[in-house]
């Protein structure tokens, strides 16, 4: 019976949860952690907690589509993994060599067309699962319905250094000029194809710490962070929901920050940055409380007074 009420309980929540939903990231990132320590609660070894995880994957990205995510990057297998018992090690490339053909073939992929990409030094795998990776990659690259990225041998701050080597070469062999250095050419180096600036970072196991994970996309877009206990593979659709909560809360702070911030420079700024903060507040007006909020009339004030002051 208490097992029953539970489920009524948690559907309910689900529920007013995604009734407080209105609108989705485009870029959400997760860091899929409690693997093991779900096995060993559950008195079994790495592996069966990595395979459980698997399934939680499924079902996060049918979520993604559900609620209009346009992206999704899942860290997979890091560079500090490598660190890793043998055996352990083993059983997860075999999985992901598995999962990865297994998404490639699947018609819910096809049908959505589901983009499948690899981000991370790729080239450190074992060969069965750079040939997994390279089979789903070339079965789903000419979709763009939806993005699925797989973090593989993935480190954040390895990629940015040896994009900064990479820059410094070009610079010294005089393929690059200083002033040509810019994000897009930051970014082209970092990976093969584009990624979207991260919207929101997912951790599950309790940790709460973002792991290197995306530092360029993610802290670059002051990404909101959604940190909660359990472990992966006890992820559920309330959890996911509420990580989008999170994200929503963040985007409107921003969103409401941006407009105090302009309509205190109103009476300080020069003509010539008058009109951008003008912009920023009418665009922003509807995220201040409603005392808060200029009418037309105040704008002109303001104007007036700058034009004054000069």
């Amino acid at each position: 019976m208490k097992r029953w009420l539970r489920k009524r309980v948690d559907a309910a929540y689900e529920r007013l949860l995604s009734r407080e939903v209105s609108g989705a990231p485009t870029h959400v990132a997760v860091i899929q952690d409690g693997n093991r320590r779900y096995a060993r609660k559950r008195g079994g070894d790495a592996h069966e907690g990595h395979r459980a995880g698997a399934e939680t994957t499924e079902r996060v990205l049918e979520w993604c589509q559900d609620i209009g995510v346009e992206e999704l990057t899942l860290y997979a297998f890091s560079t500090e993994n490598f660190d890793r018992p043998p055996e352990e090690r083993e059983a997860l490339f075999d999985l992901l060599r598995e999962k990865l053909r297994e998404f490639a073939d699947a018609d819910r992929v096809h049908e959505n067309e589901v983009r499948i990409r690899a981000l991370g030094d790729t080239d450190r795998l074992p060969e069965r699962v750079r040939e997994a990776v390279a089979y789903a990659e070339d079965r789903t690259r000419d979709y763009d319905q939806f993005v699925l990225n797989i973090a593989l041998a993935y480190g954040g701050r390895a990629q940015l250094l040896e994009a900064a080597r990479g820059v410094a070469e070009s610079v010294a062999d005089g393929d690059l000029e200083p002033d040509e250095i810019d994000v897009e050419e930051i970014e082209r180096r970092l990976y093969d194809s584009p990624v979207r600036d991260v919207d929101l970072i997912i951790r599950t196991g309790g940790d709460e710490r973002t792991s290197n994970f995306l530092p360029w996309h993610a802290n670059g877009n002051e990404a909101a962070v959604f940190f909660c206990t359990p472990y992966w593979p006890e992820f559920s659709k309330a959890d996911f929901l509420r990580g989008i909560r999170t994200y929503e809360h963040r985007a409107e702070s921003w969103r409401r920050t941006r407009a105090r911030r302009a309509m205190a420079l109103l009476g300080a700024i020069s003509e010539t940055e008058l009109a951008e903060a003008r912009s920023i507040v009418d665009r922003f007006r509807d995220s201040l409380p409603s005392a808060e909020r200029p009418d037309a009339d105040d704008l002109e004030a303001g104007d007036s007074s700058s034009q004054a002051a000069d």
